[in-house]
């Protein structure tokens, strides 16, 4: 398999996410990767580790390891990702329950305010409206808050605000729970509190139960710092992005249906910086803008998207390694674009089952404003005007690359051009140039033109179009073709290789229009 070679930012880029991942380790709170070990233990151990591993006991959910079948199957398999995803998790974000033990219960009332200042389980119950918990613990402080048959709905602020803690859960018991804002948000002082659910601090969502989210102005679901998802159910509908973080999204579960009139999944903060990563969810977005943007980098190891949006997948840099990923899109399915100076701008393929159906007018299925590079996996795209655009360099070196029907051993570089100019002067048009370069016949000059005679009276062809990279249309006094028409450059795409050499060859009816 080709990898890109990164550069020299790049590389310290990926140095940085490691170390930033690295710290956030904890004393009582291993991080895991998504084969069930620990990132504190050695290769040696891990297979020990989770053949005795059960189900972590009540009072050492965050020091256990978690057994193997315990987490989210990927189909990351053996493949090297741009990112180390070995303590994107803990045990405590994988778990799909909560410690009950020591949980405290509180009942959402009309009008209740809700606080929770310090570390616990918190069992949330019952009904209400213009109810809010907020959360304003200790910066060290992990609260968990459970939710058991939940509906919050609130005209102006958020259902649950997080303004102070180390991380919060909001864990849905096997349960339906709803939370919903009907207006425009208030603000907080100086906080724009935007979103139903709204945290200040790192979010985990995961549980075994249902979780509907309405936002009628804003924002579904904003973390300030990472947002962490690993398993429940989630209907989403908001306003503005669905589901928002400023540094980082990490998903390894769960199953979301998302209607988002911006987009459904968004990462991006004001040092021009933003990943997320997937390895696996079940995914129905519908988005007016993008299905899932990510500043810096989007990784998709593995997963089940049906994506329907004006543009589906958009970063810097994205990487798909696994998944079945259904697009369709109105703009551009798979769109890498500089967002910022850390990697280069590309999009690179090395697994998975893609399908990308684009709709008429200046789309592309696949745009890069940098390179393609396709290593592996299955590129299944129907698209009437262009398949692959991109400005640096395309590289097709494994896989399957199927383009309106036809399979491709290359990557084309396609684009439609203008249409030719006309003659000047009303004589008879001359041909329509050919899409390999070629001029096409002259036209014929007008009879009262002497230019157009010879000895018998009757008017002569006139000199055919310029060969060229251009065809296009004659034009007047039997001149040359005018440029413009059919363009293309390079390989010739399937999706407008079907012209007939009749419908080539044949002549404008008209000099001047």
């Amino acid at each position: 398999m080709k990898k890109l070679v990164l550069t020299a930012m790049a590389l310290t880029a990926v140095m940085a996410l490691s170390l930033t991942a690295c710290s956030f380790t904890e004393s009582g709170e291993d991080r895991i990767d998504l084969n069930g070990t620990s990132s504190s233990e050695t290769a040696a151990d891990a297979g020990a580790a989770q053949e005795s591993a059960a189900e972590p006991a009540a009072d050492s959910a965050e020091d256990s390891v978690i057994s193997a079948n315990a987490l989210t199957e990927t189909n990351s398999g053996s493949i090297s990702g741009m990112l180390d995803t070995t303590s994107l998790f803990t045990n405590r974000d994988l778990l799909q329950t909560a410690d009950l033990t020591d949980a405290k219960t509180l009942t959402v009332s009309d009008g209740a305010a809700l606080s929770i200042t310090e570390e616990g389980v918190y069992v949330l119950k019952g009904s209400g409206k213009d109810c809010t918990v907020t959360v304003n613990a200790d910066e060290s402080a992990k609260v968990q808050i459970v939710l058991d048959g939940v509906s919050i709905t609130n005209s102006d602020f958020p259902a649950i605000y997080v303004i102070s803690a180390d991380k919060v859960f909001v864990t849905t018991t096997d349960s339906e729970n709803s939370l919903s804002v009907t207006g425009s948000f208030r603000a907080d002082g100086e906080t724009n509190t935007d979103a139903v659910i709204f945290s200040k601090s790192d979010l985990v969502l995961n549980g075994a139960g249902k979780l509907d989210v309405q936002s009628a102005s804003g924002n579904g679901i904003t973390s300030k710092d990472d947002l962490r998802i690993t398993g429940g159910t989630y209907t989403v509908s908001s306003k503005l992005d669905s589901f928002e973080a400023n540094d980082s999204i990490a998903v390894s579960g769960g199953t979301f249906t998302v209607d988002s009139d911006k987009d459904a999944f968004h990462c991006e903060n004001d040092n021009a910086e933003g990943t997320v990563y997937i390895a696996d969810g079940t995914f129905t977005l519908t988005a007016e803008s993008d299905g899932i943007q990510a500043t810096d980098l989007l990784q998709i190891d593995g997963g089940t998207f049906t994506i329907t949006s004006a543009e589906g997948l958009e970063s810097t840099y994205v990487q798909i390694n696994g998944g079945t990923i259904n697009i369709s899109a109105s703009d551009d399915g798979i769109n890498a674009v500089s967002m910022t100076n850390k990697y280069d701008t590309v999009v690179e393929i090395n697994g998975g089952e893609l399908t990308i159906v684009m709709g008429q007018g200046d789309t592309d299925a696949i745009d890069a404003n940098g390179s393609i590079y396709v290593n592996g996996g299955t590129v299944n795209i129907t698209a009437p005007t262009s398949s692959f655009d991109y400005d640096a360099e395309a590289q097709l070196n494994g896989g399957t690359v199927i383009i309106n029907g036809e399979q491709v051993n290359e990557i084309p570089q396609s684009m439609m051009g203008g249409p030719g100019g006309m003659g000047s002067h009303g004589g008879f048009g001359g041909g329509m140039g050919r899409p390999d370069g070629e001029g096409g016949m002259g036209g014929f000059g007008r009879p009262e033109d002497m230019e157009g005679f010879e000895d018998g009276g009757m008017p002569f062809p006139g000199e055919g179009g310029e060969s060229g990279e251009f065809g296009g249309f004659g034009g007047g006094r039997g001149g040359r073709g005018g440029k413009g028409g059919f363009r293309q450059s390079g390989t010739q795409d399937s999706a407008t290789s079907a012209f007939s050499d009749a419908a080539l060859s044949g002549a404008s009816e008209h000099g001047e229009i």
